[in-house]
């Protein structure tokens, strides 16, 4: 059918995350953006909805493009189109990391109103610091994760390798969705904090800086799905055992077999877990969920064998779960992914 293959570590994104980028939009452009990429707008007004991150990557390309803002809305003035290449372009020719990550922190001084981006080197350590300018309009919380994302993602694009995290903090309150934030940032997150900042093993800023203009192309092709979305490399806990049950279904193993499978005794694997703020229970879900909305939406597979093979021998039972988890029924996601699909326009040209 041509397909596009399926990664089964790829996770899902809240609706709640979706409505905040398109705060704003009247039901007209909602609808015309979502048909644009191939989502059913029924499904936005479904608290518990999720979409691929293809799906919200292309809606956020095809948003970003319309409104000639590469943060679409986010900011009290548009980042116009050709911000993010030029970004990019000041940080290329850094001799390494920490240089880079200061020209960062200028280049969005020019283009920012709300707040200065600092990074700042405390022995072992390097805060990345959103601080607020005098007098300037409040920020929405999805600017302040953005770009935290974005110079995440960058640096880490720049030197070749993805920058574990050793915390990050956020000054607003945990959201409903805030077990996705997982799959946000490679490292613990707290939120009701003074300030919003992440926060990494300074030996990062002196690495070389290993990308050239040639790069950059490809990178700004994908966005914002390379800088926004954490792959599994980092391996949490919560990563590893998501990986070690894909490997297995349609077998849905136990937490005694996994844990005897991963080398660790049942009490460690469910103390980690938990101190990641998740449990065995909601990674098996979130996995077989994920990758039952990744079929629907992208594949012409009967529904009874997607229930199969994420570990579901009686259908019913699977549209049950199917419920439970998104609100919605299966065939609903199976209309979405016969929407028109978004082009893969990049946000710059």
């Amino acid at each position: 059918m041509g397909a596009k293959p399926l990664n089964p570590l790829s996770a899902t994104v809240p609706v709640s995350l979706v409505n905040s980028l398109l705060a704003g939009a009247a039901p007209s452009e909602v609808e015309h953006l979502a048909g644009c990429a191939g989502i059913s707008h029924e499904l936005l007004r479904e608290p518990g909805a999720r979409l691929t991150e293809e799906q919200f990557a292309t809606l956020y390309r095809l948003r970003a493009h319309s409104l000639e803002d590469e943060m679409p809305c986010i900011f009290s003035r548009p980042l116009r189109n050709g911000s993010l290449k030029y970004l990019g372009l000041c940080l290329l020719d850094a001799p390494r990391l920490e240089i880079a990550m200061h020209r960062f922190g200028q280049f969005l001084h020019l283009l920012i109103d709300e707040f200065s981006v600092k990074a700042r080197r405390d022995g072992n350590v390097c805060d990345v610091l959103l601080v607020a300018k005098r007098n300037a309009p409040v920020s929405r919380p999805l600017g302040r994760e953005l770009i935290l994302k974005l110079a995440h993602g960058l640096a880490s694009w720049l030197i070749g390798q993805r920058i574990p995290l050793l915390g990050v903090e956020l000054d607003f309150p945990r959201p409903s969705h805030a077990g996705d934030y997982l799959y946000l940032f490679p490292g613990p997150v707290q939120f009701n904090c003074s300030q919003t900042l992440m926060r990494f093993d300074a030996k990062y800023l002196d690495m070389v800086i290993r990308r050239q203009k040639s790069d950059l192309r490809t990178f700004l092709a994908h966005a914002p799905k390379d800088w926004l979305f954490e792959s599994f490399a980092e391996q949490l806990m919560c990563h590893r055992v998501r990986q070690y049950l894909s490997g297995c279904l349609p077998r849905v193993p136990t937490i005694e077999i996994t844990a005897q499978d991963l080398h660790i005794s049942v009490r460690t694997l469910c103390r980690r877990l938990s101190a990641e703020g998740s449990t065995f229970q909601s990674v098996k879900d979130d996995l077989r969920r994920d990758l039952a909305i990744q079929r629907l939406t992208r594949s012409e597979d009967a529904i009874a064998a997607i229930a199969y093979d994420v570990g579901f021998d009686d259908p019913s039972a699977f549209h049950r779960a199917f419920r439970h988890w998104t609100g919605s029924t299966p065939h609903s996601y199976r209309k979405t992914g016969q929407g028109r699909r978004g082009s893969a326009m990049p946000l710059t040209s």
